[in-house]
């Protein structure tokens, strides 16, 4: 496999506005650091899980690699590209080659709009084809490949007439109507019960053997990542903590952090949760971030040097890098 997507150093800061009171009396307005720093590469066909509590900086980091949300300093390389230099043309042309699946089927799709035209939308933006029977083939294929049977009887229906499972299908398959390269997933199943989850992540996978896709997929949960993933990454307050195979990131984890996340993954038959890698305290505010360490206010085993040095990400063993002093 070769690279696709290769992110360094990503950054994005948000201003928060303060009252013009307040305002004269700080130096600059104050900053909400979402994502801090954070590198990685995604091959041709691969999985990335980026994994970690809500608020950590995942979706940002997502929706700043296809710009709908921009950077703020970082380089994010799509197949060779600066894609941060893109211009309004070029931009346009990017965007058929990475798509975004969003959350919530019940809020992304629009409620005026027919299967049909949701679908269909991408083809007429990007000026794909102008014969109507042509477009007509095209939607309903890109159904198809979603897993929806029957797909010209849905045509003229409306999101509410169908199933949070049809939705997210449908939200696929406007997603794949231009056969993107690379999607962002954004816990395209933490909306939907289980049983219909576990289809809707098996057609992902399927999709991504079919067609060479590869995916950052967005996750709060480690046991789904592990599953799904080829590699995982565990985010904290903007930055990368823990990256490496599943395996090594559930089975053999090193930062505290994630021995902490890995620790109340359900597991049959476990009666007790070991209660020294529990997390206790809640995620410090992005606009007052630690010095040092910025796991360290939550961490059971931080030290003198935790507090005042913020470790680098490094690889501590084959393919599993880990920023920790301690790392164990």
């Amino acid at each position: 496999m070769t690279d696709l997507l290769r992110v360094s150093d990503l950054k994005v800061h948000f201003a928060v506005r303060e009252g013009l009171i307040k305002s004269l009396f700080t130096n600059g307005p104050k900053l909400i650091r979402a994502v801090d720093g954070v590198s990685f590469s995604i091959n041709r066909g691969e999985i990335l899980c980026l994994a970690g509590e809500s608020g950590s900086g995942k979706t940002t980091t997502g929706k700043s690699i296809l710009r709908l949300v921009e950077p703020t300093d970082g380089e994010v390389n799509f197949m060779g590209e600066e894609i941060r230099s893109f211009k309004a043309s070029r931009l346009r042309r990017f965007r058929q080659d990475a798509q975004i699946i969003l959350q919530d089927p019940f809020e992304s799709l629009n409620p005026r709009q027919t299967v049909y035209s949701i679908v269909s939308e991408p083809i007429r933006v990007n000026k794909v084809t102008s014969n109507v029977k042509e477009e007509g083939e095209i939607v309903e294929r890109a159904l198809i490949d979603a897993g929806l049977d029957s797909p010209r009887n849905l045509f003229h229906r409306y999101p509410h007439e169908l199933s949070g499972g049809q939705r997210q299908r449908v939200a696929i398959a406007s997603t794949l109507v231009l056969n993107p390269r690379f999607v962002v997933a954004d816990e395209p199943v933490s909306m939907l019960d289980l049983s219909i989850s576990a289809g809707i992540i098996q057609l992902m996978i399927d999709l991504r053997d079919k067609k060479d896709l590869s995916y950052l997929f967005i996750t709060h949960d480690l046991s789904l990542a592990w599953i799904v993933a080829d590699r995982i990454g565990v985010m904290y307050l903007g930055k990368i903590v823990e990256l490496g195979s599943p395996d090594n990131i559930i089975k053999s984890p090193l930062h505290p952090y994630t021995k902490a996340l890995v620790s109340v993954i359900p597991v049959p038959k476990r009666k007790v949760i070991n209660a020294e890698n529990l997390l206790h305290g809640e995620v410090p505010d992005p606009m007052n971030i630690p010095a040092g360490c910025r796991f360290h206010p939550r961490c059971p085993i931080a030290d003198t040097i935790c507090k005042e040095e913020e470790p680098a990400l490094i690889e501590a063993n084959k393919g599993q890098l880990v920023a920790c002093h301690k790392a164990s």
